[in-house]
């Protein structure tokens, strides 16, 4: 997906197999110039699952040892803001349309220099129903008392299912922000339909082409606009049914211009396999010794006081 983008609009990227040995991924390491904190994640990935934010060459080597399928290494984008922008763009059209344009904040918590993060936990409505996760990710700090207006982030992914926040930004679509992705869709030539998450420094830079794409999500992508706008379900559900419909078109399109449809047969394996993919994933997620080092949560969690938007690769 990244080979398809302008080099310049995504960060610092290398495969790595899961097959290689550690010396190699070091050699590879080096090679390519990477400095840490470096990012990992899984070359094919969801909700999060198993992406890490890396410090040394130990944690490197403890997720290497670890992991069980292919994963990226890439340079860690520190840009205070993440957005994801969800565009398409019917083929035979030269201008697409953007649908959704939201902010990704942190789950956090703010201090007030009395309370234990333990107690700030207990006491915070967003992860009521992720108490023993969250104290479990936390172990080794939950009986410090959290500074007054300082803010403690409780998860640096930013999926909605891990945590994250949406804010609408429905305000800022303009010309401008469009340009930018029908520039982007023309470029790869073959993206039509889905979303971009997205690093910058402010709205404005974005729009004036200054940012990095830390992912694009194609045809399995969900809207995440659906979340950040205070809709009904019913309206939430005729977003869905909107995209659907989109897709549908640009794949009858293509299906008329030479791409074949998939069997039956070959998406049910297609679903089988991922299914069997994501649930390793899943399962790693989860294992204790994957999760933040003590060294990493004391020198890496806490983040600017409130007011300062912060935020995290997805």
């Amino acid at each position: 997906m990244y080979a398809q983008l302008p080099p310049a609009s995504y960060p610092k990227t290398s495969y790595i197999s899961v097959t290689a040995s550690f010396q190699e991924v070091k050699a590879q390491f080096t090679a390519d110039n990477f400095r840490y904190p470096v990012a990992v994640k899984p070359d094919v990935g969801r909700m999060g699952f198993m992406f890490r934010k890396i410090n040394s060459a130990d944690e490197l080597y403890h997720y290497h040892r670890k992991m069980k399928v292919d994963y990226i290494l890439q340079e860690f984008v520190d840009d205070p803001i993440e957005v994801s922008v969800f565009y398409y763009r019917f083929p035979q059209e030269k201008k697409g349309t953007i649908t959704g344009f939201v902010r990704k904040d942190y789950l956090e918590v703010q201090g007030d220099g009395r309370s234990t993060l333990a107690e700030l936990i207990a006491n915070y409505q967003r992860v009521r129903f992720r108490q023993e996760e969250m104290r479990s990710k936390h172990a080794d700090k939950l009986n410090c008392i959290i500074p007054e207006d300082q803010t403690y982030v409780l998860s640096h992914a930013l999926n909605l299912s891990r945590g994250g926040k949406l804010v609408s930004l429905e305000h800022e679509r303009d010309e401008r922000l469009l340009k930018i992705f029908d520039d982007l869709s023309h470029y790869a030539k073959h993206f039509y339909y889905g979303r971009y998450d997205i690093k910058c420094t402010s709205i404005e830079d974005l729009k004036n082409g200054r940012f990095k794409i830390l992912e694009y999500n194609g045809s399995g992508a969900e809207p995440h606009h659906v979340y950040g706008n205070g809709n009904s379900l019913y309206h939430a559900l005729k977003i869905l049914v909107h995209h659907w419909n989109i897709l549908f078109q640009i794949s009858k399109h293509n299906n008329q211009n030479g791409i074949p449809y998939w069997s039956f047969l070959q998406g049910c394996k297609f679903l089988k396999e991922a299914r069997k993919h994501f649930s390793i994933l899943k399962h790693l997620d989860n294992d204790p010794l994957l999760l933040p080092s003590q060294e990493n949560a004391r020198a890496h969690f806490f983040t600017q006081p409130t007011g300062m938007i912060s935020s995290h690769h997805d």
